[in-house]
């Protein structure tokens, strides 16, 4: 059995994005409707799921929100054109008896996660659909990443399993997390390591594998990293050990 989870605020987003401004006569804008539709029907042809579900995000503050109040603020706010479409764009999709996902506290990718943790307890295939390279993390030998891009009204689609991650990366889907803690994620408004940017944190996951790693390194071996000259490993051991 194989289900396929869209990730819809990241789907209509892009749809948004990619396709030109559309109305009805009265001014309403479909355009992302119109976008999410069309990446919504060519995946279900090329896939053929047995299931289809769709999770959205909701306006209440998440977890991570409360925890961390510089999370996402640099973000902008959805623009009005979008907005107006977002609960017509739900209502199509109870329309087609395609079930929606939301939890207060929580963010689609939580949900989607949860989703496809399940699904492999189940025996099922997951195909995550996204356009945000944060569900890569969520890679196994049960769960597939289609990331989705929309221009000019077509639909680009890249497959990401197991192994096509490790060739891209150069280490296992779950280490995608310390590769983000050591690189920060400017979108998100997360700090990284000060001087470590995504060609330096891929270099010191290749050495050492995990940012507990690295953070056990003496100073010497992250000097011996490429891209890492004695400054920046100076930088890097002083984050993780601020008291020295």
């Amino acid at each position: 059995m194989k289900l396929m989870v869209l990730d819809g605020n990241s789907v209509i987003n892009r749809a948004y994005y990619g396709v030109r401004a559309l109305t009805t006569r009265d001014g309403f804008f479909t355009n992302a409707i119109y976008g999410f539709l069309n990446i919504l029907e060519k995946l279900r042809a090329d896939e053929k799921p047995d299931a289809l579900c769709v999770a959205f995000d909701l306006k209440a503050p998440t977890f991570r929100h409360l925890k961390y109040d510089g999370y996402k603020a640099t973000r902008h706010p959805m623009p009005d054109e979008l907005a107006m479409q977002m609960p017509v764009m739900k209502d199509v999709l109870r329309a087609m008896r395609i079930p929606i996902f939301e939890c207060e506290g929580w963010e689609a990718d939580d949900v989607i996660g949860t989703i496809g943790k399940r699904c492999g307890h189940a025996g099922w295939d997951c195909v995550i659909v996204t356009g945000d390279r944060d569900s890569l993390q969520l890679i196994d030998e049960h769960v597939t990443v289609k990331l989705v891009s929309s221009k000019l009204s077509q639909t680009v689609a890249v497959n990401y399993d197991p192994a096509k991650f490790r060739e891209e990366y150069g280490f296992d889907p779950i280490h995608l997390i310390d590769l983000k803690a050591l690189m920060g994620d400017s979108s998100d408004n997360i700090p990284g390591v000060a001087g470590v940017g995504p060609k330096t944190a891929k270099a010191l996951m290749a050495r050492f594998k995990s940012v507990s790693a690295v953070r056990e390194a003496a100073i010497d071996q992250l000097e011996n990293t490429p891209g890492v000259g004695p400054r920046l490993a100076r930088t890097i051991y002083d984050h993780f050990h601020p008291q020295n």
